[in-house]
């Protein structure tokens, strides 16, 4: 997954890596979807065997929540991305999803895949009010999630439980739209640790589901995960 924050919207290193070993990763990219040439953009990345898009409109160099994501000169990029089945990761936070959901009323075809679940409050506890809007999306059948270390570590503060809030994200969005993402290396926690963590947050699911959370959906998005290419 392209780190924007660090290369901006040059892509070289996640292609290199991808052309290097083709058997065992594909690669998430990032573009400047404002751009006029955004799609031309997107048809290189993906000619060099780059298999998703990744959006930045918050992070720890962004603070707040960037206002782009349903600006009209953004829709071609959209368009193309509905068009190839090109899913789009969306690093972003609650205050966007008004705009997301624009987007997916325009782009019903599209796929997305919110990053840290787009950082929602957890600490109120059952039922989640104070994350409605992102149990809003689960209506939207593109819309996919990505539970990361700081969803989970949120699912023990306050009155939040592992067990009440991902029981909650699976009811709402059912397993084949949850997906676990590492974090890594950003997190502090070693590879192995952020799994362990994932593991034991998620054990009170049936297998199946798991199985889905820590393979099958990211093989949907990404079928070059299960097929090789």
């Amino acid at each position: 997954m392209q780190a924007s924050t660090c290369y901006g919207h040059d892509n070289s290193y996640v292609a290199d890596a991808v052309a290097a070993h083709p058997d065992r990763f594909t690669g998430v990219f990032s573009c400047d979807i404002l751009a006029p040439d955004a799609t031309g953009t997107l048809a290189q990345w993906m000619a060099r065997g780059l298999t998703g898009l990744r959006l930045f409109t918050t992070g720890s160099t962004m603070p707040g929540q960037a206002g782009w994501l349903d600006d009209p000169r953004t829709f071609p990029a959209w368009q193309k991305a509905e068009h190839d089945g090109l899913p789009v990761c969306l690093q972003m936070t609650a205050d966007g999803i008004p705009q997301l959901e624009n987007v997916l009323q325009r782009f019903p075809g599209v796929r997305v895949v919110l990053d840290h679940l787009a950082r929602p409050a957890q600490d109120d506890g059952p039922p989640y009010e104070a994350a409605d809007r992102l149990w809003g999306l689960a209506r939207f059948p593109g819309v996919y999630v990505k539970v990361t270390e700081r969803n989970f570590v949120g699912a023990r503060a306050g009155k939040a439980t592992p067990e009440t809030f991902f029981g909650r994200l699976v009811s709402e969005f059912g397993a084949s739209r949850v997906a676990w993402g590492s974090n890594f290396p950003a997190s502090e926690r070693s590879l192995p640790e952020l799994l362990t963590l994932a593991q034991e947050a998620l054990s009170f699911l049936p297998e199946s589901d798991r199985e889905w959370i820590f393979s099958r959906t990211a093989q949907a998005l990404y079928p070059a995960l299960a097929h090789g290419r």
